[in-house]
């Protein structure tokens, strides 16, 4: 999968990857926005070391792991995958502010139209920053989008060093937890 050059994934720069999704989903998970790997292959959380993957496997979410380019399954479990702000970057910190901003004003039109259990964002700093909270936490939040609630994750990129695959897995199975009690 990491076969692309530094010339390919330059190219894929700013690249829109579309959302994995529909309607009434248990969970919608909604990453920072695409790495450049993701907008090479067209599959969320692509890069060789994003722990997404594994985590939901060990957190419960599906039967197995599955790879990035198996994404389409996830619908199979009321699963779905969207991003803050939809331009490929190598880094999220070369996204700006304004573009948080509006990237979470365009995810609650979203919401409100897919209508998910819950939103899950994969990166607490993008949650603050997109819907102006700065001192939300790890885990639901009191802020509602319609009648979707929301949990702020762990950022699964390997990047985040200091949460681990089984901590981040806990986490996840927290809201496994809840996306599956409401039945």
């Amino acid at each position: 999968m990491s076969g692309f050059t530094a010339e390919q994934l330059e190219a894929v720069r700013d690249r829109i990857v579309p959302d994995v999704v529909a309607d009434g989903l248990r969970v919608l998970f909604c990453g920072i926005n695409p790495g450049l790997m993701t907008a090479a292959t067209g599959h969320h959380f692509a890069r060789p070391g994003n722990r997404f993957w594994p985590v939901l496997h060990a957190s419960g979410f599906t039967p197995r792991l599955f790879a990035p380019a198996e994404q389409e399954r996830l619908l199979d479990h009321g699963l779905g995958i969207t991003n803050v702000v939809a331009r490929a970057s190598a880094r999220a910190d070369e996204l700006t502010e304004a573009e948080y901003r509006e990237g979470g004003r365009l995810l609650a039109e979203k919401v409100l139209r897919l209508r998910p259990r819950w939103l899950a964002v994969a990166g607490i700093t993008a949650y603050r920053v997109a819907f102006g909270d700065r001192h939300a936490a790890i885990g639901p939040q009191q802020r509602t989008i319609g009648d979707t609630r929301i949990w702020a994750l762990p950022n699964p990129s390997g990047l985040n060093a200091q949460w681990t695959v089984a901590r981040m897995a806990e986490e996840y199975g927290r809201l496994r937890t809840a996306a599956f009690a409401e039945d």
